[in-house]
């Protein structure tokens, strides 16, 4: 059985628990806070907040704040950019259900042959 402190590091593995705060979360991507803020403003990042009503950041939100800055970085608004992370993250979703389904269609064909 796991420790309090044990389940509470554990959070840290989990790509989506809000660990950063933003000025973290700037240094990490080498951006400015203003960034980070105006992602909030338009809604394209959502971070979470602390008690004190503080931006928190996940890893995940950092992933997706630096593809979309090197999106922008190239040129692109951000409204092309929030649209080409969404048409990413839908293929490399679908990518995944073919894998899991390739993969089921194969266990069943040798259930099947065996």
């Amino acid at each position: 059985m796991g420790t309090p402190d044990g389940d509470r590091l554990r959070r840290l593995d989990d790509p989506e628990y809000p660990a950063f705060p933003m000025s973290q979360a700037a240094e990490l991507l080498g951006v400015q806070a203003a960034f980070l803020r105006s992602l909030d403003a338009a809604g394209v990042l959502e971070p979470s907040r602390s008690v004190g009503g503080h931006r928190r950041y996940s890893r995940a939100q950092l992933a997706t704040a630096a593809r979309l800055r090197e999106l922008l970085d190239g040129g692109h608004t951000l409204a092309s950019a929030e649209v080409i992370v969404g048409l990413q993250d839908e293929l490399a979703d679908a990518r995944a259900d073919t894998a899991r389904l390739q993969s089921a269609v194969e266990r069943l064909r040798s259930e099947q042959d065996g």
